[in-house]
């Protein structure tokens, strides 16, 4: 999407936010209304008062709208949300990075390593929040495909038009059994899913970066004080390619979260999200995940990394 696309996008949203100013609370005060005991993570904080982009303000909300083409890296078209998705042959260049991305549960232990090229590639990452009321407003559906891409003055057929499209459709996609699912278009409505599912005694987290990498890829060491966070009551929300921010939520049976602290090559040192499926006997036999690992549905539990800006959403422990 360019500059000159970007003018009407920021004109639409100009008259959403002023319609609806007196009705605004701002997002990050819902979320302390509604879970005050709950740090909120720097991935949503980012989403709050992101950087780079264009920003206009309204009523004290800062809205940063993407100004480029989304960043997409394929590792998440292999099966973050979708178990139903199949594949007849890993393409040539996958296998190093997805080959790493699912992993076994037997393999969180100290002293593993593994390279994780995928480990800081983000979704559209300037695409912030936007407020539920302004939401409202904005179409999401399959259905009204045309209109959404009139009103952010994208070109029908065009590759941004696809991400769109693709997006939605993951969206509307029926669960699998098992999973309960739901698409967050505001902040709010993932705190009212997810709050729903678990309670509002809940911690959310997401990546820790302590030291950050400087290169783009190197070999990761598990460190001592890997940590089960949850069990079986799970929520895990993916950020999506979108215009806006959106996350793909959805709490899946027999899944447990993990922190895992990781240690670089080159210095870097990291604490990663991540989850192993207990149960895969509902997944499609020709997944990636059984290719890389050479194991059958339901035979193993399957782990895989969450993105740095996807959230594990957990019971608190007392």
């Amino acid at each position: 999407m360019t500059k000159f696309l970007l003018l009407p996008i920021i004109a639409f949203l100009t008259v959403a936010l002023e319609a609806t100013h007196e009705a605004l609370l701002p997002p990050e005060l819902y979320w302390k209304s509604m879970l005050p005991t709950t740090p909120m993570p720097k991935s949503i904080t980012d989403l709050l008062h992101p950087t780079g982009g264009t920003t206009i303000v309204r009523g004290g909300i800062n809205v940063t709208l993407e100004s480029g083409r989304p960043l997409r890296n394929y590792v998440k078209k292999y099966g973050c949300t979708n178990y139903d998705t199949t594949h007849e042959t890993i393409q040539h260049d996958i296998p190093n990075a997805i080959g790493n991305f699912f992993f076994l549960e037997k393999d969180l232990k100290p002293g593993h390593k593994m390279n994780m090229p995928f480990l800081f590639q983000t979704s559209n990452q300037n695409s912030s929040f936007l407020p539920r009321e302004v939401v409202k407003s904005i179409p999401f559906s399959s259905s009204k495909i045309a209109v959404i891409l009139n009103k952010f003055a994208v070109k029908a057929g065009s590759p941004y038009a696809e991400v769109l499209k693709n997006t939605i459709k993951e969206c509307e996609r029926s669960e699998m059994k098992g999973e309960e699912k739901y698409c967050a278009t505001s902040l709010e409505s993932m705190v009212d899913f997810s709050t729903f599912k678990l309670g509002k005694s809940v911690n959310a987290l997401s990546m820790e970066v302590m030291n950050a990498p400087t290169m783009e890829e190197e070999e990761y060491t598990i460190t001592q004080g890997v940590k089960k966070v949850g069990e079986d009551k799970v929520v895990v929300c993916h950020k999506l390619d979108y215009v806006y921010a959106v996350f793909y939520c959805h709490k899946i049976e027999n899944t447990d979260a993990y922190m895992v602290p990781l240690e670089g090559a080159y210095g870097s040192r990291m604490k990663a999200a991540g989850v192993c499926h207990r149960d895969t006997s509902q997944w499609s036999p020709k997944h990636v995940a059984f290719q890389v690992l050479k194991v059958k549905p339901g035979s193993v539990p399957v782990c895989h990394f969450l993105f740095p800006d996807a959230l594990v959403w957990v019971p608190r422990q007392n």
